[in-house]
């Protein structure tokens, strides 16, 4: 007897919380691109027939939910075995956290039932065996999940964590598309061929697992999409800029707990100073707060003796160092990378700062007492802040988590050669935020056509080329550094011309579509 697998027995909101748990394997480290589109497909199911839109409601919240308690549960490492916070605490923390960002796949699923059930044209239930409605409704699928990542990236800063697109970072064939739609995009392309391989089960399934002719025009553009996808990738958008300059990545691995205290101080500082010395280059960088205090207040010999190393190598250093003041007349600080060297002295500010971790929402000052923040409230930079110039070399310089925007780092990363990212990840401990953390990056280089390099205190540490792949990556948890050679870059990609502008646009055109034609059917 041939098994015919069939899920419509089991609850909707276990099939969700299921796919949605699954789906993190599709993230970094496991990696498992097509999962993307098998999980996905899954939701697509179980919104296609849900009933109601209460019905969809819940399953998009349950598969929401179950993906972020799985795939930022970090944030509850951060927080309890970083932080300190008391554990029951921390965990209603996490999971009120995931609560508020399964709300935003509740509302593309809620979207997505109003846009695709009672249709009046090939989208009506009396078509559903029709070609067009099994492409049709996956591209309203994936206009209403990229509309609400979007909104899940800007409402409240924005926290663009886990989106979709950043399953298909290489050697996923869809991340050719990345210099030309961006993450974003390569979400929308993600959900849409989970929509189509929805389609493509139920064809099948109608068919008696059994390749029938209804099944032709999804599995077309499924092929399609992919070989399009492999063959972009074949194709260079930015061209060498320079000779190639040798740099050195120190990971200290300070464990966060330890940081910060006194007696850890000059012990912090010999590492760096050991590990620069040791791994000489003519770009030697160092991670986010490496010198754990204001920079007025370090040692001068320290700081003369690292802008030695550098001149010796006739280059420079890029160190993460908080800047700014401690007086009583004035205190503030900044959280900055400094450059020091053969080159004048250059500061880049960080812009975009993490709500309750280095900026306070109004009434939370009791929470960040809580995760013991040593400082808890920087001062945003400018915007508009120049590169950097070392080496004849124009550096875009970004901090932390910075790097998960896209468009912020494109319009700095326009007339960069080369991109920097400086992290302090200790405070996520052992978890899966180091290795997400790397593959978002990938799509960073991607999308800009530009080499990353990521100098962390814990992982992980790499060189990223211009086509995503891993140049180099240190193990996370060593005390060591990534010294090798790399390659400036010049010229525009089509995603640094755009932004996520035309995939936004097609988008809101869909989602109007399916509303209006929603709207005719009920006249």
């Amino acid at each position: 007897m041939r098994w015919k697998p069939d899920f419509r027995r089991m609850s909707p909101y276990a099939q969700a919380i299921g796919w949605g748990f699954l789906g993190v394997a599709a993230f970094a480290p496991f990696s498992l691109w097509p999962l993307a589109m098998i999980c996905w497909a899954g939701l697509y199911l179980l919104l296609r027939d849900a009933p109601t839109k209460r019905r969809a409601a819940g399953i998009g919240f349950t598969f929401g939910l179950s993906q972020f308690l799985g795939g930022v549960s970090w944030v509850y490492v951060s927080m309890h075995d970083i932080g300190g916070m008391p554990m029951l605490l921390a965990l209603t923390a996490t999971v009120l956290f995931a609560a508020y960002l399964a709300l935003y796949p509740m509302l593309a699923s809620v979207l997505f039932r109003l846009c695709a059930n009672g249709q009046s044209t090939a989208l009506a239930p009396q078509y559903i065996g029709r070609p067009d409605a099994g492409l049709a409704r996956p591209l309203l699928f994936a206009a209403c999940w990229l509309l609400t990542e979007w909104l899940r990236g800007t409402v409240f800063t924005g926290f663009p964590w886990l989106n979709l697109g950043y399953t298909q970072a290489p050697p996923s064939p869809l991340a050719g598309y990345a210099p030309i739609l961006g993450g974003y995009g390569l979400g929308f392309l993600t959900a849409w061929l989970a929509g189509i391989s929805g389609e493509l089960w139920i064809r099948l399934r109608n068919a008696g697992w059994h390749w029938s002719a209804s099944a032709n025009p999804q599995s077309a553009v499924l092929v399609a999409l992919l070989a399009s996808g492999a063959l972009l990738q074949q194709v260079s958008w930015t061209q060498p800029e320079g000779t190639p300059l040798k740099v050195s990545l120190l990971q200290g691995n300070a464990p966060q707990s330890m940081k910060w205290q006194p007696e850890q101080y000059v012990q912090t500082l010999l590492t760096y100073f050991q590990l620069a010395r040791n791994n000489p280059a003519t770009l030697i960088v160092l991670p986010e707060t490496a010198i754990p205090s204001l920079l007025s207040e370090a040692p001068a010999e320290f700081l003369q003796d690292l802008q030695r190393i550098g001149q010796e190598q006739r280059g420079n250093i890029l160190m993460g160092v908080p800047t700014g003041e401690n007086t009583p007349e004035r205190n503030w600080y900044a959280n900055s990378a400094v450059s020091i060297g053969v080159d004048p002295l250059q500061i880049y500010n960080k812009v975009h700062l993490v709500p309750f971790g280095e900026i306070t929402p109004p009434g939370f000052g009791w929470f960040l007492k809580k995760i013991n923040m040593p400082l808890p409230n920087f001062t945003a930079g400018d915007p508009d802040q120049p590169l950097m110039q070392l080496n004849h070399q124009k550096v875009a310089v970004n901090i932390c988590y910075e790097d998960i925007f896209g468009a912020a780092i494109a319009r700095r990363a326009d007339e960069a050669t080369m991109m920097v990212n400086i992290s302090n990840t200790a405070w996520f401990g052992d978890s899966l935020a180091q290795p997400q953390h790397l593959q978002i990056a990938q799509i960073r280089a991607l999308e800009n056509g530009r080499p990353m390099l990521r100098a962390t205190n814990t992982g992980m540490t790499a060189v990223l080329l211009p086509n995503g792949d891993r140049q180099a990556v240190l193990s996370a948890f060593t005390r060591n550094a990534l010294v090798t050679s790399v390659q400036g870059m010049s010229g525009k990609t089509p995603y640094q011309r755009w932004f996520e502008g035309p995939i936004l646009v097609l988008s809101v055109i869909l989602l109007g579509w399916g509303l209006l034609t929603r709207r005719q059917r009920h006249v």
